[in-house]
């Protein structure tokens, strides 16, 4: 399989990966053949890149993160909860939906935690979900993978592992406190309305707290997501000292996915290119050991992704190098001069130094 911008998708083309709406529901099953009105469906929930079947990839095989089964309870149980407290911040808890959310939380992260343990891919969350109503579900989901491998990494146990998922998975459950008007907003918020916004990290914390089912660790992991190591985070403008280390894990997930995920008004970063901006904030506002760790768990170039290297030829990224995640397999398919390769041929990045990616394939 190989991974292409939505934009150069064509009719008649083959969906390799099931593509997802951001309840947790299949939106093109994989097998499916593209036709015109599933590739202007696709656009118009700004989905960006997608994952077709190709004759030169046809033995590339990109796992999934999670099993569908969990992806789909897991984005279940977050729209449920989410949208009875945005309907009615204050008597949320007397609807159906919302009984017994930490025993549905926990039972979510807990199966997350078992299939990441028993599945050591790198994270690749391109071409699989998107759409721009109630971004924060799936960003909600996507910071819980995140976290939970980082946490692995760094050898959290069960407990903490458990406290940690389901912080994280609640994370921004204050932003359905913020009027829509601003939580929404295509353009670029005003000093007033960031204000506004910068409240849902309180809003969270407030809500949580008083849950007896939410561990009170996972109230301050909606409570300091957005604190930095040098103070100038919020809300309180903790430093790293004072930050406790969920916050930091956190912390570091949510500006990830965000940069990597597209929106109305910006396009999405890379994975590699996220990452080096992590990277510019280390010791300022993300600790450095963290998030080194976090870049050994995911795929800076994606399996699928077409690159052009600095020797001029062309190919497609066929595997990871779990030791060198920015020094991927890769297959070469295209001479320097542009001509299709007779036969392609794989190379390791790990092992031939000299030779570098100099460009990717505008999938985003």
């Amino acid at each position: 399989m190989r991974l292409i911008s939505v934009n150069r998708c064509q009719p008649g083309q083959k969906i390799a990966k099931s593509i997802y709406t951001n309840n947790g529901t299949v939106l093109i099953g994989a097998g499916v053949f593209l036709t015109q009105r599933m590739i202007n469906r696709l656009q118009e929930y700004h989905i960006s890149a997608v994952y077709i079947d190709d004759e030169l990839t046809s033995d590339i095989i990109v796992e999934d993160v999670v099993s569908e089964q969990t992806r789909r309870e897991a984005m279940g149980i977050i729209s449920e909860t989410f949208k009875a407290y945005q309907i009615d911040p204050k008597r949320w808890r007397q609807l159906p939906s919302s009984q017994q959310i930490g025993q549905k939380f926990r039972h979510a992260v807990l199966s997350i935690i078992d299939e990441l343990k028993g599945n050591q891919v790198a994270m690749n969350l391109l071409g699989s979900v998107g759409g721009v109503d109630n971004y924060v579900f799936y960003h909600s989901f996507h910071v819980t993978l995140y976290a939970t491998s980082l946490g692995v990494k760094l050898g959290l146990d069960q407990k903490e592992l458990t406290e940690l998922g389901i912080g994280a998975i609640l994370h921004d459950i204050g932003k359905m406190a913020i009027p829509s008007e601003i939580l929404t907003k295509p353009d670029k918020l005003t000093n007033e309305e960031y204000k506004i916004m910068q409240k849902h990290t309180e809003y969270g914390f407030e809500l949580l707290r008083k849950e007896d089912d939410i561990p009170l660790l996972a109230a301050h992991c909606a409570y300091q997501h957005h604190e930095r190591c040098d103070g100038s985070g919020y809300p309180r403008g903790l430093v790293e000292s004072e930050i406790h280390r969920y916050g930091k894990i956190l912390g570091i997930c949510d500006v990830f996915d965000a940069m990597t995920t597209s929106r109305v008004y910006r396009k999405a970063m890379l994975p590699h290119e996220a990452m080096e901006e992590l990277f510019l904030g280390t010791g300022k506002l993300f600790n450095q050991e963290m998030v080194e760790h976090f870049r050994d768990t995911i795929a800076l170039y994606p399996i699928g992704l077409t690159v052009t290297l600095n020797t001029g030829e062309e190919g497609i990224v066929v595997d990871y190098n779990r030791g060198a995640p920015s020094r991927p397999i890769l297959r070469v398919i295209k001479e320097p001069n542009g001509e299709r390769v007779a036969s392609p041929y794989e190379i390791d990045l790990s092992k031939h130094l000299n030779i570098m990616i100099a460009s990717c394939d505008y999938i985003l």
